[in-house]
């Protein structure tokens, strides 16, 4: 009962901050002979609350089913079709009247992707993608629908000479003169935000010897600084979004938006696909959705709430590749859930987060301390949360929490220094060693993190128990 007691402090304190909050949406990908119908899945996403969808295509019955739901839509123009689209403005104006102007506004096209990952397309596509892109905008403005419909094309971050630490940031050089900075002057003309597609899995499979299962799961952990900034990070999602934001901040392109069009976590994968499983899989996406919809930002960019698309609504049985390709989905064919997540802030009050596998590799060494689950931990107020969090959160462990707050009273032994991060910090640490130190004890709606070093502000010592 603490423990719900907790979860709905959590959730309520996070609900002071949804009208800065993000959006959650999810991939409708359709590689697979044993999916509803497209009628059946307007259904489903509007049971769910969900009111965002992407699509790889145009498919004339998605969109037809999805006239009148009041659901976004994100259509793209396949890759394939990028050198037509570059080389006749003709065949731009009419995939745009047939796609698009035949179903919009009863179905809510939001926005075009203009191919997907096309630095990393077999086909050598890339020097078509901003004469596409230009020609499908000019084919916008002849039907006025250039202000309601956004263009954009999802990035792999492949697309990055460097992400790590994230201020170190940057895109290939070959690739800036030739096609980076041309869109993203084509975006910041436009009013477009860059697509980006991040997957910290496939950072954590390939590195798990040194990244933190925690750390890519978005789950308590203490935190990595990065070397650059000083700025603390608490998961690997919002570290790679900063390397986009600093990659652009290097152009001169501080002023673009981003929307994250693929992010996701696999239930199943081969031997060799290390965490792909179905309680990562819950604990990734039920953390990502809970840290979107409670708003924040990230690090470098603290405003930039993001609308972030789930891959994907259903496991597809036909994709090639590992395992771990046809094991993404949200559902299985037969609409019922791979795991439970809720999709909505309303549902979010009463899910319990789930913890997910524990880390069966090495854990990080440099980068930060490791929390033992067997040894002493104290939970920690973070810095850069802001005041309004941290009061808060600091409120409601004195008061209904029913932290012992005494020694950080007036002329009391951990009164000094007398900061809102010192006193937030004893606090939350007596709150949190009260409740046994258990998971999801130390949170405060993102205004703390647990620590595996003896916290020391002036002379006052934090106790480890009660």
């Amino acid at each position: 009962m603490d423990f719900l007691k907790a979860l709905i402090f959590i959730v309520l304190l996070s609900s002071i901050y949804l009208s800065e909050a993000g959006s959650i949406g999810v991939n409708y990908g359709r590689i697979s002979d044993e999916l509803p119908s497209a009628f059946k899945v307007v259904q489903l996403l509007k049971s769910q609350g969900i009111n965002r969808v992407k699509i790889f295509d145009a498919d004339p019955a998605v969109l037809k089913a999805l006239s009148g739901s009041n659901i976004k839509v994100t259509v793209d123009l396949p890759n394939e079709l990028l050198f037509s689209a570059a080389k006749r403005a003709s065949f731009a104006a009419s995939w745009v009247k047939r796609n698009v102007a035949a179903y919009h506004p009863s179905t809510q096209i939001e926005s075009i992707a203009v191919g997907n990952e096309v630095f990393v397309d077999t086909h050598n596509t890339t020097n078509f993608l901003i004469p596409a892109m230009r020609n499908i905008h000019k084919a916008l403005v002849s039907f006025n629908l250039h202000s309601d419909i956004k263009i954009s094309s999802p990035l792999a971050l492949s697309a990055l000479q460097n992400s790590y630490p994230s201020s170190s940031g940057s895109f290939r050089p070959e690739l800036v003169d030739l096609v980076i900075k041309p869109m993203l002057e084509f975006l910041r003309e436009t009013g477009s935000r860059l697509m980006v597609n991040v997957y910290p899995f496939f950072a954590y499979e390939g590195n798990a010897d040194v990244i933190p299962l925690d750390y890519a799961l978005l789950r308590e952990n203490p935190g990595m600084v990065d070397s650059g900034n000083g700025l603390r990070y608490f998961n690997l999602f919002d570290a790679q979004i900063d390397a986009v934001f600093a990659a652009m901040s290097a152009l001169k392109f501080e002023d673009i938006e981003i929307v994250v069009t693929e992010t996701g976590w696999p239930s199943k994968g081969d031997e060799n696909e290390i965490g792909a499983t179905v309680r990562n899989a819950e604990s990734y996406n039920g953390n990502l959705i809970r840290r979107i919809l409670t708003g924040g930002g990230t690090p470098l960019r603290p405003k930039a709430d993001l609308t972030v698309y789930l891959f994907a609504l259903f496991n597809e049985n036909k994709k090639l590749g590992p395992t771990s390709e046809r094991n993404y989905g949200l559902f299985f064919p037969d609409e019922k859930k791979v795991y439970d997540v809720p999709f909505t802030t309303e549902g979010l009050k009463s899910h319990r987060p789930v913890i997910g596998d524990r880390q069966v590799t090495p854990p990080m060494t440099g980068g930060g301390v490791s929390k033992s689950l067997n040894g002493q931990s104290w939970c920690v107020a973070n810095g850069d949360a802001g005041k309004e969090r941290l009061q808060g959160g600091l409120d409601y462990a004195c008061g209904e929490g029913g932290a012992d707050c005494r020694p950080i009273q007036r002329g009391a032994t951990c009164y000094n220094p007398d900061t809102l991060e010192a006193h937030a910090s004893f606090a939350f640490n007596s709150y949190y060693q009260k409740k046994g130190r258990a998971g999801g004890s130390c949170y405060f709606g993102g205004a703390a993190y647990v620590v595996s070093q003896p916290p020391k502000y002036g002379r006052c010592e934090f106790p480890t128990g009660y």
